[in-house]
């Protein structure tokens, strides 16, 4: 019922603006796969996980872009549970530059270049391509340049302390591209202190960054795409980290050992080849990694992921297509011990109609 009073109340706000263009879309997706999870650990704990995925994903979404005149437009997204993706403002400037405010795509979380499905069309985002999500800003974009006020990002176990925050989340980027290649750069910084005792000594300062770079060219029906990231402190960013298939994410957060602050380094990597082989099928293959590493003499603290994967896009009608997709996963968490490594593999596809 919920569910239905949203849609209306949608309705009934656009009814007043019906002057303006709307133009509204849907996408309804499904995952369905088998996973097979070693964990890889000692007896008698040494036992495998094998899942059934059959589920409608997460980023299933119904939306409108809405285009009131040359100047004032905006749009917005709901996911499959009605909560909001996308929800923003742009008014366009004389000379072409664009101001947007609300929620959207941030400049450093606006490059896909795989097209992995499994996890929810996770598309390698924490998994060599460096993601942080949509998020509140204030952006200006000029061509293929942007920057933007971010929304900080403040992790949960923070909440005990006072933080003193002066400036927001700050990202740019800029795209060259032409008939056959592209390029992107981009990067991102925030940084905030923590009040953890009242006469002020050892509160530390909590700096993340981000700096990225990628790129892809067309040869005839090939296409390849590169990426590289490279950063600190991911987790206070609060850039994506997945678990695939319940298995935990690498460690890519700062910590605080009582007296100072210990910094994680992160560096991702991610390569896509790909072939159109006609208006009906395409052809995809990727691999990326990822690792974090806290910032002190001990090797073993570093950790890692890296995932392959082979998929075929299958274009069956206008709006309707068919992903099958098998994969590998690797993780190998700080520390030497066997049960430190889990790995899973997986088989299945992704369905999707867009509307």
């Amino acid at each position: 019922m919920k569910k239905l009073l949203v849609i209306f109340a949608i309705l009934c706000l656009a009814a007043p603006a019906m002057a303006a263009d709307w133009n509204f879309y849907g996408s309804a997706r499904m995952a369905t796969f088998y996973t097979v999870v070693d964990k890889d650990a000692p007896a008698p704990n040494d036992d495998t996980i094998n899942r059934t995925i059959w589920a409608q994903q997460g980023n299933s979404r119904i939306g409108a872009d809405v285009k009131v005149n040359d100047q004032i437009g905006g749009g917005f997204e709901m996911s499959d549970s009605f909560g909001k993706r996308k929800l923003f403002g742009t008014y366009t400037f004389g000379g072409g530059s664009q101001l947007l405010l609300g929620q959207t795509y941030t400049p450093t979380s606006t490059f896909f270049y795989s097209n992995s499905v499994y996890d929810g069309d996770g598309n390698l985002l924490g998994l060599g391509q460096f993601y942080a999500g949509r998020n509140p800003m204030v952006q200006w974009k000029m061509g293929g340049f942007k920057i933007a006020g971010v929304a900080p990002s403040i992790p949960d176990d923070t909440d005990d302390f006072a933080v003193d925050l002066v400036i927001p989340k700050i990202e740019a980027a800029y795209k060259m591209k032409g008939d056959a290649f592209f390029i992107d750069v981009a990067g991102g910084f925030q940084t905030y202190t923590l009040d953890y005792f009242a006469d002020g000594t050892s509160d530390p300062t909590v700096t993340s960054y981000v700096i990225m770079a990628g790129g892809g060219m067309n040869f005839g029906a090939f296409y390849v795409s590169l990426g590289a990231n490279y950063g600190q402190n991911y987790d206070q960013y609060g850039a994506y980290n997945p678990s695939l298939a319940g298995v935990r994410g690498i460690d890519i957060g700062g910590t605080f050992d009582g007296a100072n602050e210990i910094d994680n380094k992160s560096f991702g990597a991610l390569g896509v080849l790909g072939f159109n082989a006609s208006d009906t099928w395409t052809f995809e293959g990727g691999i990326g990694y990822q690792e974090g590493e806290d910032d002190t003499t001990d090797e073993d603290q570093r950790e890692k992921v890296m995932q392959f994967y082979l998929n075929a896009t299958w274009n069956i009608a206008p709006g309707f297509f068919v992903v099958p997709e098998v994969g590998y996963a690797k993780y190998d968490y700080a520390g030497d011990d066997p049960q430190d490594e889990p790995s899973l593999i997986y088989v299945g596809a992704k369905w999707q109609i867009n509307f």
